[in-house]
């Protein structure tokens, strides 16, 4: 039986494992990352990403980016979720 001290500690087996977990989703985020810088993708530079170049600074907002990236990634873990069941 678990006490009430053995439920907020995990064993040194399982934080290593979420670790190694964590950091393989982080190397694969960064590979697509590269994969995508070097294709010429106009993925921050649409017609509706608002900037502004101020005297001093550049203020940056990607709606329609983040918009289209919402919506392909909507679309993506619907069809992921489909198959899984």
């Amino acid at each position: 039986m678990r006490t009430r001290s053995d439920l907020h500690f995990f064993p040194m087996a399982e934080l290593g494992r979420m670790l190694l977990f964590f950091g393989a989703i982080l190397v694969v985020v960064g590979l697509v990352l590269i994969l995508f810088g070097r294709t010429n993708l106009p993925l921050g530079r649409l017609p509706g990403d608002i900037i502004y170049r101020g005297k001093n600074t550049t203020i940056y907002f990607p709606i329609v980016t983040s918009i289209i990236l919402s919506v392909v990634l909507s679309v993506v873990l619907y069809v992921i979720s489909r198959l899984r069941r």
